[in-house]
């Protein structure tokens, strides 16, 4: 009897052990779920995870009416970044914004082709400027971001393509090259309109269209210290729903979509240089159009001819000198102009309260490298005013 009870144990035992090494080896064959393989050992030394954010409160100042002021979570991003392997890496920002809108603000697979050369693809920022790429609160002086950013550019720009970004060592040069798609200009309607140039018509990656690719392109020289200077250029033409399932052989079809469409060539030089405490910065953006007065007429709006913007900033680390004190205390200084109206098509009247000069006086505090108070007071006027508006703007800014 013992021996038959030994006999059954013992076989128990071997099959218990043959199905636990073949549930191993079925399990591991078997695809893991994201809540499944985030948790292993090899997947948490290769995602890294970070974000920025703002809190602003913005108070207009007016001697002769009261006026609210705003409070606003103006934006928080979180950032993901996944590294496949030493080569490939996968980079995405998820936005938050006024905290009830949320978008996509990168999105794209890096493939490091050479020791100076890597391939993009996926929802990609157009290196056009400074703050389009570089734009994380502590990053800048200002509680908001320059207003060339906004209404030239426009910050945040983003499409989805293809390119390579790369190195040249010996020349102290960086170099981008992307294929896009370009700004939706009509849809049913014109966006673009005088007020705010393109902002109106930036796709960001949202079940995008294209009708024909577009060009973006940016230098960066580094080769002085403390030095980087930038060439930026994008190339093309907007973007039309009427091109989708025209007849080739419709003329008129085809002179109606030809008349939705702009042709647009944007160029922008920008500097940065620091020096001990003292930093300043600056940039200059044109953008001329091609083909506006059809697209006027097409679509009622009164988008110029061309655009122009540009600002320079000083600022000063007061702090600097001091070793005993890790903290920054930086006053700065900013000139700002721009004007959506720097030239109209004939028959056509610029609109003078398009464009605006701005002056700003602030300072930040930075605790860190990534979190800073910030407090500015901002003067602006259009060219139809005699006098300067104001404005009291206070927040924090983060970065991690």
């Amino acid at each position: 009897m013992k021996r038959v009870l030994l006999f059954l144990i013992s076989n128990l035992v071997l099959i218990s052990l043959l199905n636990a090494q073949e549930s191993l080896e079925q399990k591991a064959q078997e695809p893991e779920s994201i809540s499944e393989s985030i948790f292993n050992d090899e997947n948490q030394k290769k995602l890294h995870f970070g974000g920025y954010g703002q809190i602003d409160y913005n108070q207009p100042l007016d001697g002769d009416y009261r006026q609210n002021g705003k409070l606003d979570v103006h934006r928080l991003v979180l950032f993901a970044g996944y590294e496949f392997n030493s080569k490939t890496k996968f980079i995405t920002e998820i936005e938050f914004e006024h905290v009830s809108e949320v978008y996509v603000e990168q999105a794209y697979l890096n493939y490091q082709l050479f020791d100076n050369m890597s391939v993009k693809g996926g929802l990609l920022l157009i290196p056009m400027g400074i703050i389009n790429e570089y734009h994380e609160p502590p990053s800048f002086n200002g509680v908001e971001r320059p207003n060339v950013d906004k209404n030239i550019v426009p910050t945040t720009w983003r499409e989805i393509g293809l390119g390579v970004d790369g190195r040249i060592s010996a020349a102290s040069l960086r170099y981008q090259l992307y294929i896009v798609n370009g700004f939706n200009g009509y849809d049913g309607a014109g966006t673009f309109k005088g007020s705010n140039g393109l902002r109106s018509g930036r796709q960001k990656g949202a079940e995008s269209y294209i009708s024909s690719p577009n060009l973006a392109a940016k230098v960066d020289f580094f080769g002085v210290s403390g030095l980087k200077l930038g060439l930026s250029g994008y190339f093309g033409k907007s973007q039309s729903t009427l091109y989708d399932g025209l007849d080739k052989n419709d003329d008129d079809a085809q002179t109606m979509a030809d008349s939705s469409v702009i042709g647009i060539s944007m160029v922008g030089l920008d500097y940065r240089y620091s020096i001990s405490g003292f930093h300043t910065r600056g940039q200059f953006i044109y953008g001329k159009f091609s083909n506006v007065d059809q697209y006027n007429e097409f679509t009622g709006q009164d988008l110029g001819e061309s655009l122009l913007g540009y600002y320079a900033e000083v600022s000063y680390d007061l702090f600097h000198n001091n070793a005993s004190i890790q903290n920054e205390l930086t006053p700065f200084f900013r000139f700002e102009q721009y004007n959506t109206h720097n030239s109209v098509v004939s028959g056509m009247t610029a609109n003078d309260a398009y464009s605006i000069t701005e002056l700003l006086f602030g300072f930040a505090v930075k605790l860190d490298r990534g979190a800073a108070f910030k407090i500015d007071y901002q003067m602006y006027k259009n060219a139809d005013e005699s006098k300067f508006n104001s404005m009291i703007n206070m927040g924090i800014g983060v970065w991690f």
